[in-house]
């Protein structure tokens, strides 16, 4: 495709992921509950594990079915609502002692990733976005437009990378300054009000862009 033109969608989709939203606001609440190690985990599972899933969909026009229907979008909003809200408890569920929040401190790296890439699934914004923006940057004319798509996509995916990676990096310096088990427990209380609210905000009014 036109360099000059992925060059202008590069500009463009890093403006339009760098501020907050449901899935950088789940890799900080990792970063600081679990550490940056296990946010970046996180980070791998929403980008390059639901990418593997989604760029596919998108090439085979499935997603753009998803986007078009009422139904299947609210069904993936629901889900991915729901999703939120069960990992927001079992943080405000875990024990309240000192020896077993330095246990629950860190997520194993498969199970981080695993949860990043069901959260990213389930939120129907991703789709709905690649199916609307992507396209605005195909020309039919240089070649085959499912490469375009899945250069665009790919792009996209490393892009969000870059910037979860930098929330990831960030918050996960912040909580290394608060290493007290008792601090650690507050930590983990704070992120699972925190990420139950993006649970019930993403049911009442859709989630955000990303």
């Amino acid at each position: 495709m036109d360099p000059v033109l992925w060059v202008a969608f590069l500009g463009t989709v890093i403006f339009m992921q760098a501020p907050p939203g449901p899935d950088s606001l789940l890799v900080t609440a990792r970063a600081i509950s679990h550490g940056r190690s296990t946010a970046f985990f996180t980070v791998l599972g929403m980008t390059v594990g639901a990418g593997l899933v989604q760029l596919p969909l998108l090439a085979l026009g499935v997603s753009s079915l998803v986007a078009a229907s009422p139904l299947a979008f609210n069904l993936l909003r629901w889900s991915g609502a729901a999703y939120l809200c069960w990992l927001g408890l079992s943080l405000l569920r875990s024990p309240a002692t000192e020896v077993a929040v330095e246990e629950h401190g860190h997520l194993r790296p498969l199970v981080a990733a695993r949860e990043g890439m069901i959260a990213n699934l389930l939120n129907p914004w991703p789709i709905t976005f690649m199916v609307a923006f992507l396209p605005q940057f195909i020309d039919p004319d240089r070649g085959s437009v499912t490469l375009q798509l899945l250069l665009l996509g790919g792009t996209q995916k490393v892009t969000g990378v870059l910037v979860l990676g930098a929330y990831a990096l960030a918050s996960g310096t912040l909580g290394e300054w608060m290493k007290q088990p008792k601090i650690l427990l507050w930590q983990q209380r704070i992120a699972g009000c925190f990420i139950i609210g993006l649970g019930i905000r993403m049911a009442v009014s859709g989630g955000a862009a990303r």
